[in-house]
């Protein structure tokens, strides 16, 4: 179209839109070592990915598909209806998806901003924490795209790299676990525990210094003082594979913790999570609803996913216009690598937007 200033590209893991799909999403998954380091990685991984294909294609076929892709698309949308009014200096702006494990790539999303006719790009992590498996691993994938495509002076880049402690986010999710607390009868409301669910992180990726565990706290603490509630919380850590160690507790471990404590009403609430998946409708909603019944809690429920929320998505908006107004190319906290980081791709920007530079 030739006539898109801004260009907002927003990472996300992807997922196997049908279950058809899962294979090749489960081998692109563990022949990544920035996610999951394995020895021997590409053998391995896809002996791993072969392995699980059948359970996770059940999985997914349970939901109906990952509507990973749907949810991204509403919430692009949705940001795109208030960007343009509140960074009207960088407009028009449009949004591009680039998923790391399933179409549509990085690839697609470069080609896709090139025949628009985008100037500057901002890459967006729809992942509010910042780890070396996700967003280091998904604009590493950028990169990579963008230098195999020949696009590498193309565009002016800058990075949104991470939001966890954003006050537009944290209002979003705390108005999440108000919702799910309504769940709840009036009088034993108070009482509920609210257990904070992340995705788990190889400990490997852990002991070389990655930030992701120390975001995820900073993400609870700012959800339960804006919440002002009595409930108890807890955090933990759910979706591990592979043959390593992860961060922990496991969420699983935790539920059956809590039975053996007395408590008998939860509510999860998916924080490192932007939009429903496979980890919020299989993994919370079926399998450790299934646990917790069987360990004795009589309420287990869950805080609704951001998804398309009008909160949300206008926090999105909020969160690429305060990075226009603030002129980084980046977080201060992107620049630091990890102390143990081997990965020379790792925490660059090609050309970066000289205005922010």
């Amino acid at each position: 179209m030739g006539n898109v200033r801004t260009g907002i590209v927003l990472l996300n893991l992807g997922g196997p839109a049908t279950p058809d799909d899962v294979q090749g999403f489960l081998e692109r998954l563990f022949a990544d070592p920035e996610i999951i380091p394995l020895p021997f990685q590409s053998l391995l991984g896809k002996l791993i990915a072969r392995l699980r294909t059948p359970r996770v294609r059940r999985n997914y076929a349970a939901i109906g598909g990952s509507p990973l892709l749907h949810w991204t698309q509403r919430q692009g949308e949705g940001m795109m209806q208030w960007l343009d009014q509140l960074s009207p200096q960088t407009a028009p702006h449009r949004f591009y998806i680039a998923f790391r494990y399933a179409p549509p790539f990085s690839a697609d999303a470069l080609r896709a901003m090139h025949a628009d006719g985008v100037q500057d790009a901002i890459a967006l992590t729809m992942y509010p924490q910042y780890s070396c498996t996700t967003t280091g691993s998904s604009l590493n994938e950028l990169w990579r795209a963008l230098s195999a495509l020949g696009l590498s002076r193309a565009f002016r880049w800058s990075v949104i790299d991470r939001w966890y402690d954003h006050s537009a986010f944290i209002e979003a999710m705390a108005e999440t676990v108000r919702e799910g607390l309504l769940q709840f009868a009036p009088e034993h409301r108070d009482e509920v525990v609210l257990l904070f669910s992340a995705h788990s992180l190889p400990m490997r990726v852990v002991r070389r210094g990655d930030s992701y565990p120390g975001e995820i706290e900073a993400s609870v603490r700012a959800v339960m003082h804006k919440l002002g509630v009595p409930n108890p919380h807890v955090l933990a850590y759910q979706s591990a594979v592979g043959p390593v160690k992860w961060l922990g507790p496991a969420t699983e471990d935790v539920i059956r913790e809590l039975a053996a404590q007395g408590k008998r009403r939860v509510l999860v609430v998916p924080i490192a999570f932007v939009s429903d998946h496979i980890e919020t409708l299989f993994e919370i909603d079926r399998e450790y609803a299934e646990l917790a019944h069987t360990v004795g809690i009589t309420e287990f429920r869950r805080a609704p996913a951001l998804n398309d929320r009008p909160r949300f998505v206008r926090a999105l908006a909020e969160i690429v216009a305060e990075h226009v107004q603030q002129g980084r190319v980046a977080s201060a906290r992107y620049k630091q690598r990890c102390t143990g980081c081997t990965n020379p791709l790792c925490r660059t920007i090609p050309n970066p937007a000289p205005a922010l530079a």
